[in-house]
């Protein structure tokens, strides 16, 4: 009898260290020091805005091996973010983050009137009515999944707020876990310490902005399947 006690006493410890290390392992970005994604209040939780996670604290999470960091923005956007205080060029980025265009992933609605309209030509994905997502190519998907790998924490940013906002509903809505994406902020508020300026201002006051700075990922629709 004592026997058989000690044997399920070393078999409840092997499966208690077990389901730890699978814990671990699956989901380090809850046992690695990161608060939940928590909403915002107000007008920035509406966009999506992360309450711990934001401009104001990223530069305490960079550089993470477990984690993907992505600047959804154009370089040259068709709306007139000036409109709204930013700036419709990308005139700087987050060091550590890289540029993948969600205008260029999925069609995008609902900005601020002022703004007027974003890119209208190909996407990767169509975004219906009742908030459904269909593949535009044979591709789309593979493309998805290799910008925004599902084992990794997802960092997601932009200008203002917004494209990032709608980039985590997308993949939350396609089988992404919402508890790994962190919708970060915008870069137009960001004064941490690893701002990477890309706009420069010449001796007669003209705006030049240095793209070749820029870590960005290239969507090549010529070489793509349409479905």
């Amino acid at each position: 009898m004592k026997k058989y006690v000690w044997w399920s006493t070393i078999i409840a410890v092997i499966l208690i260290i077990g389901a730890f290390l699978l814990g671990r392992f699956a989901f380090p970005n809850i046992l690695a020091g990161l608060p939940a994604p928590e909403l915002s209040e107000g007008q920035r939780g509406e966009l999506g805005i992360d309450k711990n996670i934001n401009e104001s604290t990223i530069d305490q999470y960079l550089n993470r091996s477990d984690a993907v960091y992505r600047d959804l923005r154009m370089l040259k956007d068709p709306g007139n973010y000036e409109a709204i205080g930013g700036d419709s060029y990308l005139s700087g980025f987050i060091d550590g983050f890289s540029v993948v265009p969600l205008p260029y992933i999925v069609n995008v609605s609902g900005l601020p009137e002022e703004v007027g309209n974003t890119y209208t030509g190909k996407t990767l994905f169509s975004q219906h009515s009742d908030g459904s997502y269909t593949a535009n190519y044979k591709e789309s998907m593979d493309i998805l999944e290799a910008l925004f790998p599902k084992d990794k924490v997802i960092f997601l940013m932009c200008g203002g707020g917004g494209y990032a906002g709608m980039m985590k509903k997308m993949l939350v809505a396609l089988g992404w876990d919402e508890s790994r994406i962190y919708d970060v902020g915008g870069y137009w508020y960001y004064e941490g310490d690893n701002n990477v300026q890309v706009k420069r201002t010449l001796a007669d006051g003209t705006a030049v902005y240095d793209f070749y700075k820029v870590p960005y990922h290239e969507i090549d629709f010529s070489s793509l399947t349409e479905k």
